[in-house]
C-alpha cells in the first residue's frame, strides 16, 4: 500500500508546548511501519523564510506543510511527511519542517537550539535556511548547535589543535545552505564564482593565532568537520513583494524564471544526491530505527542531557535488539502454540519442537538485530527461550497430568459406582475387584494423547485407591470367614446327615444281611434236612443195594462154587473114564 494512502499530508511528529518537547505517537506508528530505509531531509531557519514552501516542493505537493503569510510563525516544533522517493526506488523520503528560529513570541527561546539540534541528529540532509547573505551570526548559530549534539567531541579549550577528527564520517548529514532574498553579486576580486565556492569562501579559516582569530576560525573548524559535505544554493526573489503572500497558489509562469530555474535545481539536487540516513558502523536506518532516534533524542533533551550519537546508537542497538529479542520470542511463542499440542506423548517430541521454534527464533533475532557485539541480547534471547522451554514442559505436565487424571477419572468411574452399590461386599469380591481393575488398566493405557504423565498418574490413582482395595479385601475376608464357618457348619451338619444316612444304610444292610444270612440259614438247615434225607435214603438205597450185591455176590459164589464143584465132578468123570479105558 503506497505511503501517501497513510500520509496525504504532513503530520506533528515533534510538539513544542514551551515545556518540554512531546513526540506524537501517531507519528510514530507511521514511522514504524517503514521498512525501507530512510532518506531524511529537515530544514532549519529563522522563521518566516520560506522553509515551508521548499519542503512543498520536495514533496512535489502545492501545499501540505504550512505556508504563513504574517509575520507570525506557523510551524511549531518539528512536523513529519513521508512520501516515497522519487528517484530511490525502495526508499522513502522523510521531510522534516521545523519551527522557525526566532519568534519573538516565543516565552523559551532554548527550544530553538532544541529543534535545531533534533533536525540536524535526525537528518541525513540538513536545509539550513537563511536570508540574504551568509553573515557571522548564522554562522555562529549553526556552530553553536553542533557544539551542543556533542558530536564533534570538542574539549573545553580554546585550541584549534585540540578538536577531534570524528572516526566515522557517514552518519554525518550533508549541508546545504539556501540563501533566499540573495542580493550579492556572485563573484570575487573581479570574478564569477559559485555558490558553493561562496559557502567555501564564507568558512575559510583566517591566518594568525591571536584570540580574535581564534574566536573566528573556531566555528569554521567546526563546521567544516562536521558537515563534510557541503551545498550551497541562492534563491532570488520569486516575486514581487505585494504578491509572496500569495506565493503557494502562484503558478510557475507568476514567478521569477530564476527562482524557478534555482527551486528546479535544489530539488533535483535533493532527489539525487541525498543519501540514505545512516549511524556509526554503516547501519542503515529504516522507520523503526528512525522513530528510536526520535524518542531517545527527545527523551535525553527533556531529561536535560546533551544529545550524543554514540550514547544514541547504543540505546537504538538496545532498543532494536529487544524488539529483536521480541519478535523472536514472539516467533517461537506463534510456532509452538501452532505445532504443539499439549500434551506431547513424549518429552522427545516436546524437545524436538522446542529446538525447530528455538532456531527459527534465532534466525529472526540474528536478522533484525545488529551490533550486539558481546552477544549481550543474544545471551538474553537463549536464557528466554530456555526458560520458556521450562515453562512448555512444565505445562506439558500439566497437561498430561490433567488429561490423564480426566481420564482415569472416566475410565475408573463405573468401578467406583459397582464399589459404591456393594457390588465387591461379598466373599470373593476382591479378586473381582483386582480383575476389574486390570482389565480398566489396560483400557487406559490403550487409551492415546495422554502425554508422559499417564504411568505416573495411575499409579497415583492405584495408590489413592489402596485403602479402598484393603477395606474391599477386609470386607472379603470378614466375609468369607462368615461364609467358611457357614459352610463348615453346613458340611459339618450334611455330614452328620450323611454319616446317619450311612449308619441307616449299614443297620438296614445289616438288617437285610441278618435276614439275608437267617434265610440261608433257615435254607441250609432244609438243605441239611433235605441232604440228610436224602442220604438216609442213599445210605438206605446204597445198603439195600450191598444188600442185593451181596446177595447176588453170595449167589455167584454160590453159582461159582457150584460150577467148580460141577467141573470137579465132571474133572473126576473124565478121569475115570480115562483111567478106565487105559486099563482096559
Amino acid at each position: 500500500m503506497a505511503l501517501e494512502i497513510h500520509m496525504p499530508e504532513p503530520m506533528c511528529l515533534i510538539g513544542n508546548n514551551e515545556e518540554q518537547l512531546v513526540v506524537n505517537q501517531e507519528a510514530l506508528k507511521i514511522l514504524s511501519a517503514i521498512t525501507q530505509p530512510v532518506v531524511v531531509v529537515a530544514i532549519v531557519g529563522l522563521y518566516r523564510t520560506g522553509k515551508s514552501y521548499l519542503m512543498n516542493k520536495l514533496a512535489g505537493k502545492e501545499k501540505g506543510f504550512s505556508v504563513g503569510s504574517t509575520v507570525q510563525s506557523h510551524t511549531k516544533g518539528i512536523w513529519m511527511w513521508c512520501v516515497p522517493h522519487p528517484q530511490k526506488p525502495d526508499h522513502t523520503l522523510v521531510l522534516l519542517d521545523t519551527e522557525g528560529l526566532g519568534d519573538v513570541e516565543k516565552i523559551d527561546e532554548k527550544s530553538d537550539t532544541q529543534i535545531f539540534a533534533l533536525a540536524i541528529l535526525l537528518s541525513s540532509t540538513f536545509v539550513y535556511n537563511t536570508m540574504n547573505k551568509i553573515d557571522q551570526g548564522a554562522i555562529d548559530l549553526l556552530h553553536n548547535v553542533t557544539e551542543l549534539t556533542d558530536l564533534l567531541r570538542t574539549r573545553n579549550s580554546s585550541d584549534l589543535s585540540e578538536i577531534e577528527e570524528p572516526a566515522d564520517m557517514s552518519f554525518f548529514p550533508d549541508l546545504v545552505w539556501t540563501l533566499r532574498d540573495f542580493y550579492l553579486g556572485l563573484e570575487t576580486n573581479g570574478h564569477a564564482i559559485t555558490a558553493d565556492e561562496y559557502l567555501e569562501n564564507s568558512l575559510k579559516l583566517k591566518q594568525g593565532s591571536d584570540e580574535r582569530t581564534q574566536t573566528f576560525n573556531l566555528p569554521r573548524l567546526c563546521i567544516q568537520k562536521f558537515f563534510p559535505v557541503k551545498k550551497c544554493f541562492v534563491f532570488d526573489s520569486p516575486t514581487h513583494r505585494n504578491k509572496l503572500s500569495q506565493l503557494q497558489t502562484l503558478s510557475s509562469e507568476e514567478l521569477s524564471s530564476d527562482f524557478v530555474q534555482e527551486l528546479s535545481e535544489f530539488c533535483s539536487h535533493i532527489f539525487s544526491h541525498s543519501k540514505t540516513k545512516t549511524l556509526p558502523g554503516g547501519i542503515q536506518v529504516n522507520g523503526p530505527r528512525l522513530e528510536s532516534l526520535v524518542v531517545t533524542y527527545v527523551d535525553a533533551i527533556n531529561g536535560g542531557a546533551l544529545p550524543c550519537i554514540e550514547n544514541t546508537v547504543i540505546t537504538l542497538a538496545r532498543r532494536e535488539n529487544s524488539a529483536a529479542v521480541q519478535k523472536a520470542i514472539t516467533h517461537y511463542d506463534q510456532q509452538m502454540s501452532q505445532r504443539v499440542k499439549l500434551p506431547t506423548e513424549t518429552l522427545q517430541e516436546l524437545l524436538d519442537l522446542h529446538r525447530t521454534c528455538e532456531s527459527e527464533a534465532m534466525e529472526i533475532f540474528l536478522k533484525h538485530s545488529f551490533k550486539d557485539d558481546n552477544q549481550c541480547f543474544q545471551k538474553e534471547l537463549e536464557t528466554l527461550l530456555s526458560a520458556k522451554q521450562d515453562e512448555i514442559c512444565k505445562k506439558n505436565v500439566e497437561a498430561s497430568a490433567d488429561h490423564s487424571s480426566t481420564l482415569l477419572e472416566s475410565i475408573f468411574k463405573p468401578l467406583e459406582q459397582e464399589v459404591a452399590g456393594g457390588v465387591y461386599a461379598k466373599p470373593g469380591g476382591h479378586n473381582l475387584y483386582l480383575q476389574k481393575m486390570e482389565q480398566l488398566k489396560a483400557q487406559y493405557r490403550q487409551q492415546p494423547g495422554k502425554g508422559t504423565q499417564a504411568e505416573e498418574m495411575l499409579q497415583k490413582y492405584l495408590k489413592a485407591k489402596e485403602p479402598l482395595s484393603n477395606t474391599i479385601l477386609q470386607t472379603d475376608q470378614a466375609l468369607t470367614a462368615k461364609e467358611s464357618q457357614r459352610r463348615a457348619e453346613q458340611a459339618r451338619a450334611e455330614a452328620a446327615r450323611v454319616e446317619a444316612r450311612r449308619l441307616e444304610v449299614i443297620r438296614i444292610q445289616e438288617e437285610q444281611k441278618r435276614a439275608e444270612q437267617e434265610r440261608l440259614h433257615q435254607e441250609k438247615l432244609r438243605q441239611i434236612e433235605i441232604d440228610r434225607a436224602n442220604f438216609r435214603a442213599e445210605q438206605q438205597r446204597i445198603r439195600e443195594q450191598r444188600l442185593q450185591e451181596e446177595a447176588a455176590k453170595i449167589k455167584a459164589e454160590q453159582e461159582a462154587q457150584l460150577r467148580e464143584l460141577n467141573q470137579q465132578l465132571q474133572n473126576a468123570r473124565a478121569s475115570y473114564h480115562h483111567h478106565e479105558c487105559v486099563l482096559i
